[in-house]
């Protein structure tokens, strides 16, 4: 069976507020903050739905025996923000994932060659190979960090099915990207903008994701 990134655009009335919010050239930094934070929480709801592996078990409830569905606490979920506007999304992510590890990856995009590099990275030698891998990005853009993102993901042994990818604002440049190189992959964001300008912004977009959320 061919493999097609899947690309998921979700409808819920929340995700489209704090998009506006988010959006907004008015909005403070501390509030666009909070929109960042509420669009991880959403975002990151969708994207494990079908997604985290359960077990079917039974409970005592204080009348009868009753079938019980947990997550699978044998199987390792992380996530990982793309340093530094990912720590944006990850207060969010973490609500919904309070148990998932944390590795930072940070990469950085040199504003004249659009080229980016990888400035630090905490992620282990080897993944456990049912890992499951959330991704917080904000902006795909160009798609270059979020390919380095990748690769540095697969020369570690994450099978690219079980990753997932939350994004507030994605553009087609990355997205023919991730679907060329990871046809199996699987985004969640909150909105497709159609243009990335000469400068490697989206457009509309939101700004640089990063400042605003720092305000910096």
């Amino acid at each position: 069976m061919t493999m097609q990134l899947r690309v998921y655009v979700p409808p819920h009335p929340l995700v489209k507020h704090w998009l506006g919010v988010a959006r907004d050239i008015n909005t403070p930094s501390a509030l666009f903050r909070s929109a960042m934070t509420e669009l991880g929480r959403w975002l990151t709801y969708e994207a494990i739905r079908d997604w985290l592996p359960i077990i079917e078990t039974t409970v005592q409830t204080p009348l009868a025996e009753s079938p019980a569905t947990f997550v699978n606490p044998q199987v390792p979920v992380v996530v990982i923000p793309i340093l530094r506007a990912g720590l944006g999304l990850l207060e969010g992510a973490q609500t919904v994932l309070p148990l998932a590890s944390i590795y930072h990856l940070g990469i950085v995009r040199n504003e004249e060659t659009l080229e980016p590099s990888c400035y630090l990275n905490k992620l282990p030698p080897q993944f456990a190979t049912n890992v499951r891998v959330l991704i917080c990005d904000p902006m795909l853009a160009t798609g270059g960090t979020i390919m380095q993102a990748m690769t540095e993901l697969t020369e570690r042994g994450v099978d690219v099915a079980s990753v997932r990818i939350i994004s507030v604002v994605a553009a087609p440049p990355a997205l023919q990207k991730l679907s060329t190189t990871y046809p199996d992959l699987v985004i969640y964001t909150a909105t497709i903008d159609e243009v990335v300008n000469d400068v490697g912004y989206i457009v509309p977009g939101l700004g640089d994701a990063g400042d605003r959320t720092f305000g910096t």
